[in-house]
Order: C-alpha cells, then structure tokens, then sequence
C-alpha cells in the first residue's frame, strides 16, 4: 500500500476548538494565548485574548507545534532533553507545559498550545478547547 488516509482539522473545527479554550479562560479569569495547528504544524487559528502576555503569542504556537510533531503533550521530557530540544530546533520547539496533540477517533488531527498562565491553567484551557471539539462531533 502506498498511500494512507489522515484526518485534518478544517478551519472550523479549529475555531471550535478556540472557541471552547477561550470560554475556559474567560471562567477562569486568565487571558491566554491560543493557537490550533494541524498535524504538520501548521496555524490554523490564533487569539491572543486582551491582557494576555505578549510574548505568549510565541510560546503557545511553539507549544501547539511540539505538540504536533512530537505527537506527545509538552511538559513531559528532562531538562538535559528540554535544552537539546530547543538546540537542535534553533527554538522553534519547546516543553513547557499546554501543548496538546487532539485526538479524535484515536487519531491524532492537529494540536493546540495556550500561554500564558501557570502549565496547569494552560492545560486546562487547552483540555477545555478539545473538549468542545469533542462535543460538537458528537453533536453532529
């Protein structure tokens, strides 16, 4: 067989997935950057909500893309891999805490990464926008 088949974010579902991380962090009272890619690492959807850090924007695209490429959520690797990484990427991957890879089906179809606020607050609104994927396909 010389061909698979993948399933992709669309643009919708990745303001959906915006949609459902933002109203976390509207509960929460902790504006975040967030940023949706698809499974190449590539930008779908991006806020960054007002008073959230304006250096977050970059970290929580990097986050969103670690989580994509590495298929793993960030956070989970030693300080001696945490440097290699961002060595060996000139920076453009990262561990910190709040990049997700987002599963449907078992399949992984994008990533999202939000900055921000503490890694557990970032996960958390980061869960939430999945979450809302989530639903509305089941919704469907």
């Amino acid at each position: 067989m010389y061909l698979r088949q993948t399933q992709e974010l669309t643009h919708a579902a990745a303001l959906i997935v915006l949609q459902g991380a933002i109203a976390k962090a509207e509960v929460m009272n902790v504006p975040q950057c967030i940023a949706v890619v698809d499974t190449g690492g590539n930008l779908l959807a991006f806020i960054r909500m007002d008073g959230a850090k304006v250096l977050s924007q970059i970290s929580a695209t990097q986050k969103a893309v670690t989580a994509a490429s590495s298929r793993v959520p960030t956070g989970g690797v030693s300080a001696e891999v945490e440097t290699k990484l961002a060595l060996v990427t000139d920076g453009k991957l990262t561990n910190l805490k709040g990049g997700i890879p987002i599963t449907i089906g078992g399949q992984i179809v994008g990533a999202i990464g939000v900055g921000s606020g503490t890694g557990e607050q970032d996960v958390e609104v980061g869960m939430a926008g999945i979450e809302a994927l989530k639903q509305a396909i089941a919704g469907q």
